[in-house]
């Protein structure tokens, strides 16, 4: 297990390390996503369940953690490359930490690159990291009221997916109210219900991540799938 640890970014300025960091994964072919969420939203649980299903796409996870290398264990179990990231206490990840981060892990032989950004609903969304896309995370126990909380993190994502939806029986959660906030916050982002353990609703999830890549990509040709020569 590869645990690298990092602070605050030494360049002044985020936003031209994460304009140089998209071009170099556009370059690579790696759709790098940022995916961000509440702490115990089930961010690993739904890397995990991507890995297990996105057989013929090759997937990297980087996990920033204040400490602790238990997320990215789980994920090198399951046989995707992982590094742990450890922010010295810094509360997101930022452009020139997740540059670092992606060097150690490194691009080679990847299709999409996942940051699972350090748990909160307001760091993470003040920071460029660079990424091709951005992921929130809402899980059902955390309430519908949350894009009236906090409506940066809803503003600045591509999609929001609402995690535990198997929970739904269990928690005062309106899942169309929670829909119209945030429509009215960001019209343009995908809204995805799922459930890891179930697999409810993956696969229109999954849909949205492979055309997410093949966008990424444009005319490029798709690489060869896991264990495949590119030369066969």
């Amino acid at each position: 297990m590869r645990i690298i640890e990092l602070g605050a970014s030494v360049t002044a300025s985020n936003d031209a390390d994460a304009r140089a960091l998209r071009m170099r994964m556009r370059e690579s072919g790696v759709l790098l996503i940022n995916l961000m969420s509440a702490a115990g939203s089930g961010k690993t649980t739904l890397l995990s369940r991507l890995i297990r299903d996105l057989k013929e796409l090759r997937v990297g996870v980087m996990e920033a953690d204040i400490a602790s290398s238990v997320d990215a264990e789980r994920i090198e179990a399951l046989g995707a490359r992982a590094v742990q990231v450890h922010t010295g206490g810094m509360c997101h990840m930022d452009a020139g930490m997740t540059a670092a981060a992606v060097e150690a892990l490194g691009t080679e032989r990847l299709d999409l690159l996942f940051l699972e950004n350090v748990g909160n609903l307001i760091c993470p969304a003040e920071y460029d990291t660079g990424a091709g896309k951005s992921i929130m995370l809402l899980s059902v126990p955390e309430g519908d009221d949350k894009p009236l909380k906090y409506p940066l993190m809803f503003r600045e994502s591509d999609a929001v997916i609402i995690t535990k939806t198997d929970t739904a029986g269990y928690f005062d959660f309106d899942q169309e109210r929670c829909r119209e906030r945030i429509r009215r916050l960001n019209p343009r982002a995908e809204i995805f219900p799922v459930s890891a353990k179930t697999g409810e609703g993956m696969e229109a999830l999954e849909r949205w991540l492979r055309e997410a890549l093949r966008e990424w990509r444009g005319a490029e040709a798709a690489r060869p799938a896991k264990g495949e020569d590119a030369d066969a």
